[in-house]
């Protein structure tokens, strides 16, 4: 089989850096390998997110740029997948002839027919949602990787229907996939190296609640954990609603479960965050959020915030910024609401320009990113647990993550790859600590 060469840009969130490397894995299977650079690459395949508006514009903008790349090598494949392709399916085709296929979330089992349909010179789309029944067999584990830290789908989908939320409609309803398969690949990864996976759901925290016979999620950690070779574990994205005390408990019982929450609040108004249905109150998710602190003290806290959703006033986003004083997220990812076609809130009236949207935004920002400095400040001078995971940015450093997420680069030789070093933290910035090995 001749070789060929792929390159992949990812849009979003961590379920789309895990999609994009499994579609690495089939491609294989049809002779593809994956390049770090379009230049060369026989096939350009965006992996898509659709979540914000304006992660969707750049795409659009990126194809643009691929259309003047095709003109010049006609035998060029240009494929887009993910959330965007679910969303607009057979129009991305007719819109933008530089394509060659369009692939949605529930249909990456069929990418490898599609490339070599693409290869005869067919263009295809493939966007229909499959059955829970049939999406279960659809979760192939990523092979042949040599990394210290990995992600694991365990659950796809939502059920929630946040009013701005495109998720639902683009991801389908939540489906839990099989715990033996997911232990099954914690333990393939373990044998290759991995020391650390991250387990990744739209709403991971409701794993198992709708599937009969499968663990809940604080259960399944329990059973990642106990396997041999895995020293940490996160999970990405929780809702609060599912924030139960089962999984609270986790943190102060499971040594190997990180020290890292990621809990979206998404607004600090009641009347905002009803608006919005995301079916907690203010008080209930400060609750949570006490539990956590308390069951494991210094954790980190990390979110999701909206500024400018529909009917916000001056007030409400007053909330906000005061809730964030309270809990003291060390980060949070941070948007003004742009409406999403197909949602509830997308024919809300909207009383705020741009310009308004904007200026919330960077009160907030200004706010995050001095309570991330105090919070960073607090690391210095103390001693971390730090997973080595590569290189570091400077020659000679070596790079990994504090138990809280925070990255840590210090002196050390390569060797350390792979395993738990002690590090004194000397220095600390915005984003990331300096270190010296102890």
């Amino acid at each position: 089989m001749n070789s060929k060469n792929v390159y992949i840009e990812t849009f979003g969130c961590q379920m789309n850096v895990n999609d994009s490397e499994r579609i690495l894995t089939m491609l294989a299977d049809i002779g593809y390998q994956p390049v770090a650079a379009p230049a060369g690459a026989d096939m350009i395949l965006l992996n898509t997110c659709s979540v914000r508006g304006g992660a969707e514009e750049k795409v659009y903008r990126r194809l643009e740029n691929l259309a003047a790349l095709k003109r010049t090598n006609k035998r060029l494949i240009i494929g887009v997948g993910g959330c965007v392709a679910q969303q607009e399916g057979e129009a991305l085709l007719q819109k933008l002839t530089c394509l060659d296929l369009v692939f949605g979330t529930h249909n990456l089992h069929l990418l490898n027919d599609m490339v070599l349909a693409a290869e005869r010179g067919e263009r295809r789309s493939e966007t229909a949602f499959i059955d829970n029944t049939q999406r279960l067999d659809l979760f192939p584990p990523v092979k042949g990787t040599a990394r210290v830290s990995r992600y694991v789908t365990v659950m796809q989908g939502c059920d929630n229907y946040c009013s701005y939320c495109i998720v639902p409609y683009v991801r389908g309803p939540e489906i839990s996939r099989r715990s033996t398969e997911i232990l099954d690949e914690v333990r393939q990864l373990a044998a290759e190296g991995v020391r650390e996976v991250t387990l990744l759901g739209q709403n991971v925290n409701s794993y198992g609640l709708k599937s009969d016979g499968e663990p809940t999620f604080a259960e399944l950690i329990r059973q990642v954990a106990a396997i041999k070779g895995i020293l940490r574990i996160r999970f990405y994205t929780s809702h609060p609603k599912d924030m139960s005390d089962e999984l609270i408990d986790c943190f102060a019982e499971i040594p190997a479960l990180c020290g890292h929450v990621h809990l979206p609040a998404q607004s600090g108004s009641d009347a905002v965050l009803k608006r919005m249905n995301r079916g907690y109150t203010r008080g209930e998710y400060l609750n949570k959020i006490l539990a956590l602190k308390a069951a494991r003290p210094g954790i980190a806290i990390t979110g999701d915030m909206i500024v400018g959703f529909p009917g916000e006033t001056e007030e409400e986003f007053a909330e906000t910024l005061s809730l964030m004083e309270q809990v003291r997220f060390i980060d949070l990812f941070s948007f003004a609401y742009s409406p999403r076609p197909g949602t509830g809130a997308a024919d809300l009236a909207e009383d705020l320009s741009r310009e308004e949207k904007q200026g919330r935004l960077e009160r907030l920002l200004s706010l995050q990113k001095r309570i991330t400095l105090e919070l960073s400040m607090a690391y210095l001078d103390t001693t971390q647990a730090v997973l080595v995971e590569g290189e570091g940015r400077r020659p000679g450093q070596v790079s990994g993550k504090a138990d809280s997420g925070r990255t840590v680069n210090f002196i050390g030789d390569n060797s350390l790859i792979g395993t738990l070093v002690h590090v004194k933290i000397i220095q600390v910035f915005q984003n990331s600590l300096l270190g010296e090995l102890i």
